[in-house]
C-alpha cells in the first residue's frame, strides 16, 4: 500500500501517543500527518515520567529506541524503603539484562521532542499550532477542521489529544474524566546528595504518602510524591511552587525518609496535578474515528504504565490495520486486544491512587513490576500478524 493506493490517517495530537501512532502507521504503509495543536515540542516540558521495558519493547518495534535512549537516563533495579528510611527490598527492574529494553527515566518534554523529529526524519507530515476545533465524519471520509479555518481530510482520523481529548469530546462527549483520589507532585534536585545505588528508583512508602525518586547521571534528584486529598479546582491559577512545597513538607515530615530532604532542596519550580482516570467502559471509536492513548484509556500514574501502554497502542493500532480487513474490523480487533490490558492497568493503578486516602495505612507505591508476557510480546511483534495473536485474558 504506497503513494496513491495508501490509506490517509489524520492523527489530532503529536504527544507520545499520537507521534508514536504516527511512526507506526508511517512503518505499515498508510499516508499519515500530525496535527498539534501547541505551537512547538515543548509542552509539558517540565514533568518527567518513567518508560517502563513494555514501553521500551513497543519503541523497538517501531524502531525508535536509538532516538530515545539518546536522551534520557537507564533504571535497572527497584529499591523500597519504609516510613523510617530502611530498605526494606532491593531487586531488578523490568528487562535489565537487555540495555535497549532497559526503564528509562526523562522528560516528557524531550520524549516528545525525539518522537517528533524521529517522525519529520523519516518524512511524516507534522503540523503545529493546528487546534480542532471540528470533526465531520462521512461514509467515505472523515475531515478535520481548525481554529485558523483549514481543513483536512482523510479516510481515518485517530484521536490522539489526551485526558482532555477535543476528539473524544466532539464524538463522545457524554465521557469525562474523574478524579483518582490524589494529587501528583514532581519536582527536581541537584543540591541534595543521597545514597543508594547506579541506575535504581527508590520508593518511600511513607504513613500517608508514596514518594519516589531517581538520580541521574549528572546528580540531578528527579522526584515524584502522590498525597490525598481533594482535587486541584479545574482553571483555578497555580499555587506558587514555595506553597506547594510546604504543602508537600507537612506530609513528609512525619517520616524518617529521605523525602523531605529532597523536596526542601528543590530550588525550582515544583509542579502539581490531580491524578485522573477515564471509567471503566469508555467507548474508543465512532465511525472513522478512533482514540488511543490517554484520550481513551487514562489511567492513575500510580503504576508509571501510561506512556508505556500509549507505546504499545501505537505498535498494535498499525497491525490492526495492516492486517486485518478494513476499518471496522482493525478498530474491533485492536479494541479486542488493547481493552484488557489497559482496563486492567486503570483499575490497578486507581486502586494504589485511592488506597492512600486512609490516613491510617502505610500509602502503596507502586504495582511491582511484572515478567515479560509472552502474549504481549507476540502482539508487538512487527513480522507477526495480530489475527495470530489472541487477546489478553484477564
Amino acid at each position: 500500500m504506497t503513494g496513491a493506493d495508501a490509506m490517509r490517517v489524520l492523527v489530532i495530537g503529536g504527544g507520545i501517543a499520537g507521534t508514536a501512532a504516527a511512526l507506526g502507521l508511517h512503518k505499515a504503509g498508510f499516508d499519515v500527518t500530525v496535527f498539534e495543536a501547541h505551537p512547538d515540542t515543548a509542552e509539558d516540558i517540565g514533568a518527567f515520567l518513567t518508560l517502563a521495558s513494555n514501553g521500551m519493547r513497543a519503541l523497538a518495534e517501531l524502531d525508535a529506541t536509538d532516538a530515545v535512549t539518546a536522551i534520557g537516563f537507564p533504571l535497572t533495579s527497584l529499591r523500597l524503603l519504609d516510613s523510617e528510611g530502611a530498605e526494606v527490598m532491593h531487586g531488578p527492574l523490568g528487562e535489565s539484562e537487555d540495555p535497549a529494553l532497559r526503564y528509562r527515566c526523562l522528560r516528557r518534554g524531550e520524549l516528545n521532542a525525539a518522537l517528533q523529529g524521529e517522525a519529520v526524519r523519516r518524512g511524516i507530515r507534522l503540523r503545529h499550532g493546528a487546534r480542532l476545533v471540528s470533526v465531520t465524519d462521512g461514509p467515505d471520509e472523515v475531515t478535520a477542521r481548525f481554529a485558523d479555518g483549514t481543513t483536512a481530510t482523510g479516510d481515518l482520523l485517530i484521536g490522539a489529544d489526551g485526558l482532555n481529548s477535543t476528539v473524544r469530546r466532539l464524538v463522545l462527549p457524554e465521557v469525562r474524566p474523574v478524579y483518582a483520589g490524589q494529587r501528583v507532585y514532581y519536582g527536581y534536585t541537584g543540591t541534595a546528595p543521597v545514597s543508594g545505588p547506579d541506575g535504581a528508583i527508590t520508593m518511600v512508602r511513607g504513613s500517608g504518602t508514596a514518594f519516589g525518586y531517581a538520580v541521574s547521571p549528572a546528580g540531578e534528584t528527579y522526584w515524584f510524591a502522590r498525597a490525598g486529598g481533594d482535587p486541584l479546582p479545574v482553571g483555578a491559577p497555580a499555587e506558587p511552587s514555595a506553597v506547594l512545597r510546604e504543602q508537600l513538607l507537612t506530609l513528609l515530615r512525619k517520616d524518617a525518609t529521605p523525602a523531605a530532604g529532597l523536596v526542601e532542596a528543590s530550588a525550582g519550580a515544583i509542579m502539581v496535578t490531580n491524578a485522573t482516570e477515564l471509567p471503566l467502559g469508555t467507548g474508543w471509536h465512532a465511525g472513522r474515528v478512533l482514540l488511543v492513548g490517554d484520550a481513551a484509556h487514562a489511567a492513575s500514574p500510580a503504576t508509571g504504565q501510561g506512556a508505556s501502554m500509549a507505546l504499545e497502542d501505537a505498535v498494535v493500532l498499525a497491525k490492526a490495520l495492516r492486517d486485518l480487513p478494513g476499518p471496522a474490523a482493525a478498530f474491533a480487533g485492536y479494541e479486542r486486544h488493547r481493552r484488557p490490558r489497559v482496563e486492567h492497568n486503570i483499575s490497578v493503578s486507581g486502586g494504589l491512587s485511592r488506597g492512600t486516602r486512609t490516613p491510617s495505612r502505610p500509602a502503596p507505591v507502586m504495582a511491582r513490576p511484572a515478567e515479560p508476557d509472552e502474549r504481549l510480546i507476540g502482539q508487538l511483534a512487527w513480522d507477526v500478524p495480530l489475527s495470530a495473536a489472541p487477546p489478553e485474558p484477564r
